[in-house]
């Protein structure tokens, strides 16, 4: 066989550029489970402060042996689409478990939970409508307007982020619309901030808009009992759909689901491309799942936990002379400027053995590149200690305390 090489050559070039510039991803391989510490490759054991673990619930006992179970009664995977070979009970048990959850009259697993905002607005929006979005909502929100553009010719629009007067006013130049839709996220992933979820609910009525909040982050995590934004707001049901993900607290595994009416959700099972054309969850991911949100229903002090873990984090960081953006929830950034300087005090941290993710541009504007910290239920007080030690030992290197 042969390669194109021009082509090869074209993307080696990239990447060294890439390399030259300091901004080069380099994967650090795991061999043990996700938890609060971890074996890496080549470098022992690592303190990890970089993970959506918000609970701690990827290696609980309880949940690996749902995984397991499932594995044996329904084997490895579905052999095909639901519609066509059959639909386990199992992805039925899950779903009407997640709509118990968050509040809703029924939920859809997807593969992943971007195949659930792509699922949702690409199969909802029409040619007339409006879809609107937070400026600093998930890039998954953002490629499926962009998905659902092309596909069906409605309008978009972005607001800036968490200003309700822009939003009012886009909302009221969009009153010729058929329908408006208004995405945000519950936390937003970059900031750790918290979308003003009562203040899009009223706006929303105002203007006979369709509020779509993608909580991935939220679940697991914000309320007295981990359901949600709407559950730490007060107000669980009154949000017409809610996507989220089954990667982040709820095990960690894999998957996502849109929740809502259950119109909604039978509207995505006969018309949504991503569930029309993958295979379902694998049995044992569901299996495992829907044990975590059990666990969570069962074990509310997990989450205070997480909050109490946050909370310490915060105080320490601040107290040890760092200026992290101000906020309540387990993403703690800490901005640091060029991405190249996010890169190397990465680098640092893990020489420091506390692996700690630096994000740049595009992920986050130019000259906005952060360090990332991510607090889990499963860190002791020592590791958070740590972690705090090691900080202050590289943020003074670089100057940054």
């Amino acid at each position: 066989m042969t390669l194109n090489s021009a082509f090869t050559a074209t993307l080696e070039s990239k990447l060294q550029q890439l390399r030259d510039d300091r901004v080069y991803k380099r994967l650090n391989y795991l061999d043990s489970p996700q938890a609060a510490r971890v074996q890496m490759e080549g470098r022992g054991q690592v303190l990890i402060l970089s993970s959506n673990n918000y609970l701690g619930l990827s290696a609980e006992p309880s949940v690996v042996q749902a995984s397991i179970d499932a594995l044996h009664r329904f084997g490895a995977g579905t052999g095909s689409v639901r519609f066509i070979c059959g639909t386990f009970t199992i992805h039925r048990e899950l779903e009407e478990t997640l709509a118990r959850f968050v509040g809703t009259e029924a939920s859809m697993s997807f593969c992943s939970a971007w195949n659930a905002n792509e699922g949702f607005t690409g199969t909802m929006a029409e040619e007339g409508d409006v879809v609107l979005s937070d400026a600093l909502n998930h890039a998954s929100i953002i490629d499926s307007m962009r998905l659902a553009k092309a596909i069906t010719k409605c309008q978009t629009g972005v607001y800036k982020h968490a200003d309700m007067d822009d939003l009012r006013a886009k909302l009221a130049a969009a009153k010729g619309a058929k329908r408006r839709f208004v995405w945000s996220d519950g936390i937003f992933s970059m900031e750790g901030s918290i979308a003003p979820l009562p203040d899009l609910l009223q706006i929303c009525r105002e203007h006979d808009a369709i509020l779509v909040l993608d909580d991935s982050h939220a679940t697991g995590v914000l309320g007295a009992t981990g359901r949600g934004t709407a559950e730490h707001f007060g107000v669980v049901g009154e949000v017409d759909v809610i996507t989220s993900t089954l990667g982040k607290a709820l095990g960690g595994a894999a998957g996502g689901f849109v929740a809502g009416s259950a119109a909604v959700c039978d509207y995505l099972t006969q018309r949504s491309r991503p569930q029309l054309f993958s295979n379902a969850l694998p049995p044992s991911v569901a299996g495992g799942a829907m044990e975590s949100v059990r666990f969570i229903e069962q074990n509310p002090a997990r989450v205070q936990t997480l909050r109490d873990n946050t909370k310490y984090f915060r105080e320490q960081l601040v107290e040890s002379g760092f200026k992290p953006l101000a906020g309540e929830t387990p993403i703690i950034p800490i901005i640091v400027g060029e991405t190249a300087t996010a890169i190397r005090m990465s680098d640092m941290m893990l020489a420091e053995g506390v692996f700690v993710t630096g994000f740049g541009f595009p992920v986050v504007p130019q000259g906005e590149a952060r360090i990332r910290c991510q607090v889990s239920a499963a860190h002791s007080r020592d590791d958070l200690d740590e972690a705090i030690a090691a900080f202050v030992r590289v943020g003074r290197t670089l100057k940054l305390v």
